[in-house]
């Protein structure tokens, strides 16, 4: 029974910190598309807040045991992509 609730939970986990990438992509886009340039002091700070503040989370994720260093790095690494892709495309 454990073994299953573990599993429920390292799954709820890593949808939540999904989605919380999910945010901080909207969030980026929003501000690229709306407010700011990529350029701007504002973007760039409220980007690595957000980076710093998710990569916190995961950190405490793995420490917990709840998901794997490498799915960890792996979200954040595919954000960091997607925001690398926004940012390029901004700035054509």
């Amino acid at each position: 029974m454990s073994t299953e609730i573990g599993t429920v939970h390292r799954q709820r986990a890593l949808e939540l910190l999904e989605a919380d990438a999910h945010k901080i992509r909207r969030l980026i886009e929003v501000q690229l598309a709306n407010l700011t340039m990529p350029q701007c002091p504002l973007y760039e700070e409220v980007l690595d807040t957000q980076m710093f503040g998710l990569s916190r989370q995961i950190d405490f994720a793995v420490r917990l045991e709840l998901i794997d260093a490498s799915e960890g790095k792996q979200l954040l690494d595919s954000l960091e992509q997607q925001l690398s892709d926004l940012h390029d495309a901004e700035t054509c």
